[in-house]
């Protein structure tokens, strides 16, 4: 009962993780009480040992990888050191890669999050409606991505599909959605805001929800309007959940790789690339040209760009934070 009393109190006065693991490992362990931590350790050592075989194996394997040669077929992998980084860098598919990866990352992210915050406003409010169209928008998200991208080639489709029929209907010619270079790319970006919408939409509206009524209704009472509101009360205590919609969009933006390869290859396909983007170019070094090192250099660049860009939304997260204490 002692343990329960100080354990509560520790977590009112917000202790922190490296305090409580000094807690249970320090004191608790000393008190007699290491068959609950050998307990903890047991638990969890199934788990870390999968995630280090499933996850962490592969990724220490495609680094080694990235310095040696090798075709999938020879045996031997000669080590080459830097020289795959160094070819990488004077590619010119790599670079057309990287463009299109981020205007596509960049693009889908904004247009996704900036359509997703509106509707879960909207949804957050009680209605019979509600659960209706949250379904309605969720529903995208839960498609496999395969039959999802095979329906919207067809919508794009430049003599049958039903948006050029739509268009045509207001007087504007068909567009060649998927065949034209200065448009594929942009044709695939409507349809990943199309189907990541929904998700992020339903983060933000448990984060809407969550917040204590009693911060609104104190706002109101102050002669706050709604759009006041929004801004000074309900936007900074979403923060938390619009930086985790952020950074995991932009984490599945730049491994985009499904769509473009079902949409865009064949009698459809971009010219001129317009459409490569990384995972592609990943794709295609190593199971076409069969040259596994590069394409596991390009593994480790793509890895480093996305933690990269994923530590500065959090830096820039946590300066504005800084700005608004």
């Amino acid at each position: 009962m002692a343990d329960r009393t100080l354990d509560a109190g520790r977590a009112g006065r917000g202790i922190s993780l490296l305090d409580s693991i000094r807690y249970w490992t320090g004191e608790h362990f000393s008190r007699g009480n290491w068959r609950l931590v050998l307990f903890c350790y047991i638990v969890l050592a199934p788990v870390l040992l999968l995630f280090g075989y499933v996850r962490m194996g592969p990724i220490v394997s495609s680094v080694v990888l990235s310095f040696h040669k090798w075709d999938l077929i020879n045996p031997l992998k000669p080590f080459i050191g830097w020289a795959n980084y160094l070819e990488l860098f004077e590619d010119e598919n790599f670079w057309l890669s990287l463009k299109n990866t981020a205007i596509y990352a960049l693009l889908t992210v904004a247009f996704s999050t900036l359509l997703a915050l509106p509707l879960a406003v909207f949804l957050a409010a009680k209605s019979r409606l509600s659960v209706v169209y949250q379904t309605i928008y969720f529903l995208p998200v839960i498609t496999p991505m395969v039959p999802m991208s095979i329906a919207w080639k067809w919508i794009y489709d430049y003599n049958h599909g039903i948006l050029n029929y739509v268009l045509s209907l207001v007087g504007i010619p068909s567009v060649a959605w998927l065949t034209d270079p200065g448009i594929a790319l942009y044709a695939l970006i409507i349809m990943g805001v199309w189907k990541v919408i929904g998700y992020n939409m339903i983060l933000l509206l448990v984060g809407i929800r969550n917040i204590p009524s009693t911060y609104v209704e104190a706002a109101a009472i102050d002669g706050a309007g709604g759009f006041q509101r929004f801004r000074y009360v309900t936007l900074p205590l979403l923060k938390p959940i619009l930086l985790y919609v952020l950074v995991t969009s932009s984490i599945n933006a730049f491994n985009v790789f499904t769509q473009v390869y079902v949409m865009t290859l064949g009698s459809q396909s971009a010219p001129g690339q317009a459409v490569r983007v990384l995972v592609f170019d990943i794709y295609q070094n190593a199971f076409q040209y069969f040259r596994f090192g590069y394409a596991s250099a390009e593994a480790v660049m793509l890895t480093l760009i996305v933690l990269g860009f994923t530590l500065i939304q959090f830096r820039i997260a946590r300066n504005k934070e800084g700005m608004d204490g």
